[in-house]
């Protein structure tokens, strides 16, 4: 057996533990429940223990597996505290770590891809990577015209890893359940399969890319580094000049950071679809980097990987989504049933509760109905928390729609863009930037 091979029935065996080690975990726990030892504790004991082997072997594997738990990271402000505490570790170190790949192999690569004389082209090359990702590591070097550059390079087998971890990930359903209850896994598996082959393409990744630096290249808050070479499994950007990404600022940075880079953050995601006919869709903390102005203060907002983006047919974000959401604002139920009817959101002689549906749907539509919203780890469990009780008249609307298709990447930006800006604990005037950027959603002119 090759060490590829043994490699790959290590990755799958680690994976498939997953589930088994929970519900080895489980039964402990009712023997200690019967011991006498109070349903609580025990509860926590085993969210923890489960926590930290999930967390740690998501975060030592590649590929898909690390992919899911980026995806998990950026939702950690919507668990009740009690279960977050523990794990909060497990989950952000998932946002900028991987183990890094050998310099030659590095080097082997960018020989395969830019060819024997690549050396001549990238003169210099930074021994260790500065950054890691779910399919490659970055890099620093420097281009024959002087530029500073980013070099990142696909790790080897990563197709394949990337393709075996997503068959596997099915089976983390079962285990995160009691971790994140409410979140279904299988429709994020799914669609992270469909993704697959986008994201290891890094010509259509640089696609992407030069087309946002396009569109971006004059704007006074929004930076993106452009493409300078790429090769199949290589990719080679401008170096994007950055202390620390949006991580940092949620671990320690002040109010007025805060506000200000989840602002941007905001406008970015929301003005990008309209300049570029592209949603970004990676939202994770590490792909957005702060450029401080010269004194020090609130700058920039740097943004990198355009691996994973939506491309928007009407170039831009629905414009039925904007009107949903406009209808939802001025708390219109029978407008905005009516407006998720002709969607696909609400399948045909399925009856549902209008006045329950707004209410199930105020997550996304509570921002908007004031200048300025205060995003808060509080607020998105408190709203986690109602629409997945069993005991909320609202529980059972979630079960009743329907997610299009269509909508199926832009839902899972929006809320994993709403789970950044609650670890950011920022405030945002949303509304009006929802005005600017969002088709549909705008106030119609009385006289139209």
């Amino acid at each position: 057996m090759t060490d590829v091979p043994r490699k790959a029935v290590r990755r799958t065996a680690r994976l498939a533990a997953l589930p088994l080690g929970y519900a080895g975990r489980s039964a402990i726990g009712l023997g200690k429940r019967i011991g006498g030892k109070p349903a609580e504790a025990v509860m926590t004991e085993i969210q923890q223990r489960t926590a930290e082997q999930l967390f740690r072997t998501l975060g030592e594997l590649k590929g898909g597996a690390m992919k899911m738990g980026q995806m998990l990271s950026v939702l950690e402000s919507a668990f009740p505290e009690e279960m977050a505490g523990p794990y909060r570790e497990h989950l952000t170190r998932l946002q900028d770590a991987a183990p890094p790949m050998p310099t030659q192999t590095v080097r082997d690569i960018l020989a395969d891809e830019l060819g024997p004389d690549w050396s001549e082209r990238l003169v210099w090359l930074d021994g260790g990577p500065t950054a890691a990702a779910s399919i490659g590591q970055v890099h620093r070097g420097r281009w024959v015209d002087g530029r500073e550059v980013a070099v990142k390079v696909q790790y080897p087998e990563a197709a394949d890893a990337l393709m075996s971890d997503l068959r596997q990930l099915s089976l983390l359903a079962r285990t995160a359940a009691p971790l994140v209850p409410g979140i279904d896994l299988k429709p994020l598996v799914a669609e992270l399969q469909a993704r697959a082959a986008d994201e290891l393409d890094y010509h259509l990744e640089a696609e992407a890319q030069r087309a946002f630096a396009e569109a971006f290249r004059d704007d006074p808050d929004i930076v993106v580094p452009d493409v300078v070479a790429v090769g199949r499994t290589v990719l080679v950007t401008e170096w994007l000049e950055s202390p620390a990404s949006i991580a940092s600022v949620i671990a320690d940075g002040t109010q007025e950071e805060r506000d200000h880079y989840g602002e941007l953050f905001v406008r970015f995601l929301f003005s990008g679809p309209v300049r570029t006919g592209m949603l970004h869709a990676d939202p994770h903390p590490g792909n957005y980097r702060v450029i401080p102005d010269a004194d020090g203060r609130p700058g920039r907002l740097g943004v990198l990987d355009f691996g994973a983006v939506a491309r928007l047919p009407e170039r831009g974000l629905p414009e039925a989504m904007g009107r949903l959401l406009r209808a939802g604002a001025e708390e219109d139920p029978d407008v905005l049933v009516e407006g998720l009817r002709r969607e696909g959101f609400i399948k045909d002689r399925v009856t549902v509760d209008a006045g329950q549906v707004l209410d199930y749907l105020s997550p996304f539509v509570e921002p908007t109905r004031v200048e300025r919203f205060r995003f808060s780890r509080e607020w998105m469990r408190t709203q986690f928390a109602r629409v997945n009780d069993p005991r909320d008249p609202t529980f059972t609307v979630g079960m009743k729609l329907n997610l299009p298709p269509s909508y199926l990447l832009i839902h899972r930006t929006w809320l994993a863009g709403l789970g950044v800006l609650c670890q950011l604990e920022c405030e945002a005037p949303f509304r009006q930037i929802l005005t600017e950027t969002l088709p549909g959603f705008a106030q119609p002119d009385p006289e139209d």
